[in-house]
């Protein structure tokens, strides 16, 4: 099985920056994609911004030119930094990855999600 741990969320001021990160561990083979979502109050989760194994990235339109999501993948760590954070922001944030385990003498693929962070933004 692959776990995700997050970090980094928190409470700051509208205009202000937040920096998430997202470790896998595991019997890791490989990771293809990994991407942050989120969800406000009464609102589907949603994509935010996702970063496939090759670099290429993809960014909701309501982030884009604040947010910018990068990996390492000798850390299997996912980042995301928030800069200009507006109170819209405002959500729990959820990382998630694909990609192959193994298992005994298997590779097994898995789509596997953190337990989420929360982030306020204040105006």
């Amino acid at each position: 099985q692959v776990q995700l741990v997050e970090s980094g969320g928190g409470w700051v001021q509208a205009g202000g920056s937040l920096r998430l990160s997202c470790a896998a561990s595991g019997r890791i083979f490989s990771i293809s994609t990994m991407g942050w979502y989120r969800q406000a109050p009464g609102k589907q989760r949603e994509l935010v911004a996702g970063v496939a194994s090759g670099g290429s990235t993809n960014y909701s339109d309501s982030v884009k030119g604040r947010f910018t999501i990068s990996r390492d993948d000798a850390k299997k760590t996912v980042y995301l930094q928030m800069d200009s954070l507006k109170p819209e922001d405002t959500a729990v944030y959820y990382c998630n990855a694909e990609g192959y385990y193994s298992e005994y003498l298997s590779i097994i693929d898995f789509n596997s999600w953190g337990q989420g962070t929360q982030v306020t933004v204040s105006s």
